[in-house]
């Protein structure tokens, strides 16, 4: 299958979108980016800039910025970059809905525990789809570090397609058509990352950091195999690479959200910054019943559900959590 990819469109003004659109215009690609915030497109387009979601980076003068979706019209492909709950929405009022899309949002749907790929399956019929997953922080990838992403998709010859316009010295995809472990692994690991933030904020150490990485791994495994995904996917770079990534540091979202739960303050306080979006937040409840739903054991999980929903404290749940029943490791 012969693809044209020329022309790139990122819908997405946040900071990964943001990020994205850097990569693709890296090569002198002229990129068209949609943002909600009239502000973040004004900044975009006259000061080649996004203060609000990636502050200090400059951006390519080859980013142009609009807030009407119309203007992504001529685009060859997508590359959807808007939280996981407002997938559906946005995508419903895409102007063609045939393209390729490439999805960056790591998140199962509230209330129906749709997948990415199964709410954009739904929102364009017959549009090839693709989802970008793996461990990377926005302003590290914007700024040229090295960096290695799964790239997933069903059709082998619309993801190699994509995955050759997308690489980047500095930005390599690695194939996969397993679409499913790429997205379970994404989304899990979201909800393991604020676990690991308030063993930070807690104050717990760093043994109980590596437990809880190991553990929560078991627990995206088990998941991941229920759901149809394969082992190999679930253990590489969309998977264990990105919860080691973010289970270790601030600049994740979501372990900053566990830290300020570890330290005490309220979720609700936490989650009252609609500028940021922490994505396990709102996929942990709807990974708690998927899970239950599947038969599968996901302690640390419920675990996070019982932090955010304020129905435990801290030492609660840890001490539940030791006072668990001994098992083989592999269980």
């Amino acid at each position: 299958m012969t693809m044209t990819l020329d022309r790139l469109g990122v819908i997405g003004g946040g900071a990964w979108g943001t990020a994205m659109a850097q990569v693709i215009a890296s090569d002198g690609s002229d990129v068209l980016l949609w943002a909600r915030e009239p502000e973040v497109v004004a900044a975009i387009n006259k000061e080649h800039g996004n203060p609000i979601f990636l502050p200090v980076l400059p951006l390519s003068e080859r980013i142009r910025a609009t807030g009407d979706l119309a203007d992504l019209s001529d685009c060859d492909a997508l590359v959807v970059v808007v939280p996981a709950q407002f997938l559906g929405a946005v995508l419903a009022q895409l102007p063609r809905r045939d393209v390729p899309l490439v999805l960056c949002a790591k998140g199962i749907e509230a209330g129906t525990r749709r997948l990415m790929s199964e709410v954009a399956a739904d929102a364009a019929p017959g549009a090839p789809i693709a989802v970008l997953s793996g461990p990377t922080f926005a302003h590290e990838v914007a700024g040229g570090r090295p960096t290695a992403i799964t790239l997933a998709c069903a059709d082998e010859a619309v993801g190699l397609a994509l995955a050759e316009r997308l690489r980047r010295p500095g930005f390599r995809p690695y194939l996969s058509q397993d679409v499913v472990g790429a997205e379970i692994g994404g989304a899990v690991k979201n909800v393991l990352a604020i676990a690991c933030g308030v063993v930070e904020g807690a104050g717990l150490g760093q043994n109980a950091r590596a437990a809880l990485i190991s553990r929560g791994f078991a627990e995206m495994t088990r998941f991941g195999l229920a759901r149809g995904a394969r082992a190999e996917t679930l253990a590489g770079l969309s998977g264990l690479g990105d919860l080691v990534l973010t289970c270790s540091s601030t600049s994740s979202r979501n372990f900053s959200l566990g830290k300020g739960l570890g330290e005490g303050v309220p979720a609700t306080e936490l989650l009252r910054d609609r500028r940021t979006v922490a994505e396990g937040a709102a996929t942990a409840p709807v990974l708690a019943e998927a899970a239950r739903e599947a038969g599968v054991d996901m302690p640390i999980v419920d675990a996070v559900c019982a932090l955010l929903a304020g129905e435990a404290t801290v030492d609660a749940v840890v001490a539940d959590l030791l006072a668990r029943p001994l098992k083989q490791e592999g269980a």
